[in-house]
């Protein structure tokens, strides 16, 4: 069997016959090594890898643990603690770091028999959309090199569109997971907000941060998160509440698997301003779930608009607070151009950090400060709330998930994003579900001008299960409609 059959299976099922010894130990590994080669996934071409061990990969596939993930690669974002590789969150702060601890959702992925071998290129910090802002370089989209693949994941959303992984990790602050899912036509899932440790995540914004999964589809990404699902003693934020198997609907037949679902349709997802080309394969999409026997029901949710500049306000204070650690006394680099303890801290963080960190952490300093913290930051918290209420109520009103665009567009050129809040409204879809912190996922649903669209699914508290679900149907019925 030739690496490139061997890439397209389900990941479960290589995995199965690994465990079994029906493919050999290495077999995955090798077929993800000769996919990085082929299509340059390091700094020589896409730019998606930044961190890689291959002799201590082979190693460890030798040992891998005979579980759900079975000699499968995982390459991992860069602002997820691992033992021997480095994590530098793709900053010059960081630079030649190796955590003396491993991430408790890499551990998870371990004990499943996975291999980590790789560390992915991001947005330094995890603050961007685009991968542009790497201190490392950006990475490439998959299918033009002229485009962004997204972000701030979007080296481990490379490294799957690209077929040398089938599973990556990824984290999600405002939407960085499913944002490069869609725009490399791929499956992302962000999930509940204490469904998955935090421990061994470099804090961006601590009441936002989610670590996520991207699949090839929707199976690859629910075995995925099913692996690192689960209460953590170690992360205080983790809840105690059943994981469920999210792979069990996936072979549900039938013409109508989805009888009985109510699916929301948001009405501030789809204003006028919406590409008419993106709104067409979404409507093609409600169609495909009401053949399927889902009813699709207009709601509200009516302080949509004001989730950016929320966003805006909370993320950076929380930023904020969390870098000031990074001061070349106790964490990160230190440069001491011997002009005393403040000409230190200057120059440390002026050389450490980027433009996009620094305009962050600038603004959230100024939203928490003395004369201004009723004025932004609790007032935005509280708009935060009224938010979170619009969720609860429509789900409380008898729909089982909503469905949205994931993003405005398709990929963008790079480079093309020069006024910083241009940018920020890449996330405009996205940041609603991280501030609410219900599961929320992207999936492929069509393409435009050559480029991948993803259909955005969000769910109520914990039913990653009925997200899976809808999403599995949709998968099935679109088929290749999905990819082209």
């Amino acid at each position: 069997m030739s690496e490139r059959d061997l890439l397209a299976r389900p990941a479960a099922d290589v995995a199965a016959e690994i465990a079994r010894g029906a493919l050999a130990r290495t077999a995955a590994l090798d077929a993800s090594l000769d996919a990085a080669q082929r299509v340059r996934i390091g700094a020589e071409g896409l730019n998606a890898v930044l961190w890689r061990d291959d002799a201590a990969a082979r190693d460890a596939a030798n040992r891998a643990a005979a579980g759900a993930l079975c000699g499968l690669p995982v390459p991992v974002k860069d602002n997820i603690a691992t033992l021997g590789l480095p994590t530098t969150c793709g900053s010059r702060m960081l630079e030649g770091y190796v955590s003396p601890f491993e991430a408790t959702a890499v551990a998870r992925l371990r004990a499943a028999g996975a291999i980590v071998q790789m560390k992915t290129n991001m947005d330094e910090f995890a603050m961007g959309s685009s991968t542009e802002h790497s201190a490392w370089g950006r990475a490439q989209h998959p299918l033009d090199a002229t485009r962004v693949p997204g972000g701030s994941s979007g080296g481990s959303a490379v490294v799957v569109a690209a077929g040398v992984s089938r599973i990556a990790l990824g984290s999600e602050t405002g939407g960085s997971v499913r944002q490069p899912a869609a725009f490399c036509g791929i499956v992302g899932v962000k999930p509940t907000y204490g469904r998955v440790s935090r421990h061994g995540l470099v804090a961006f914004a601590s009441s936002l941060d989610h670590i996520g999964v991207f699949g090839q589809t929707v199976d690859d990404a629910a075995l995925g998160l099913g692996v690192i699902a689960g209460v953590d003693p170690l992360d205080s934020t983790s809840v105690d509440t059943p994981v469920g198997d999210y792979r069990a609907t996936r072979d549900a037949d039938g013409p109508r698997p989805l009888d009985g679902v109510v699916v929301g349709w948001p009405r501030e997802y789809f204003p006028d301003t919406l590409d008419p080309a993106m709104r067409a394969l979404l409507e093609r999409a409600a169609d495909t779930l009401r053949a399927l026997g889902a009813e699709i029901r207009e709601v509200s949710l009516p302080h949509t608009a004001l989730a950016i500049p929320v966003y805006y306000i909370v993320a950076p204070a929380e930023a904020s607070s969390n870098l000031a650690r990074f001061d070349g006394v106790r964490y990160g680099r230190r440069v001491d151009p011997g002009q005393g303890l403040r000409g230190m801290y200057e120059t440390t963080r002026s050389e450490g950090f980027g433009a996009e960190v620094t305009r962050r952490i600038l603004l959230g300093t100024y939203v928490l400060s003395a004369g201004y913290y009723d004025a932004y930051y609790k007032r935005a918290m509280a708009v935060r709330a009224l938010i979170a209420d619009d969720f609860r109520r429509v789900f409380a009103s008898g729909v089982h998930v909503l469905f949205t665009p994931t993003t405005p567009t398709v990929a963008f050129e790079a480079g093309s994003k020069s006024d910083p809040y241009e940018m920020y409204l890449s996330d405009i879809f996205t940041v609603t579900a991280n501030l609410a912190g219900i599961p929320a996922m992207s999936q492929p649903i069509g393409r435009i001008d050559g480029l991948p669209a993803g259909g955005q699914l969000m769910a109520s508290h914990f039913d990653e299960a009925t997200m899976f679900r809808v999403a599995y149907a949709l998968e099935r019925a679109l088929g290749a409609e999905a990819h082209r």
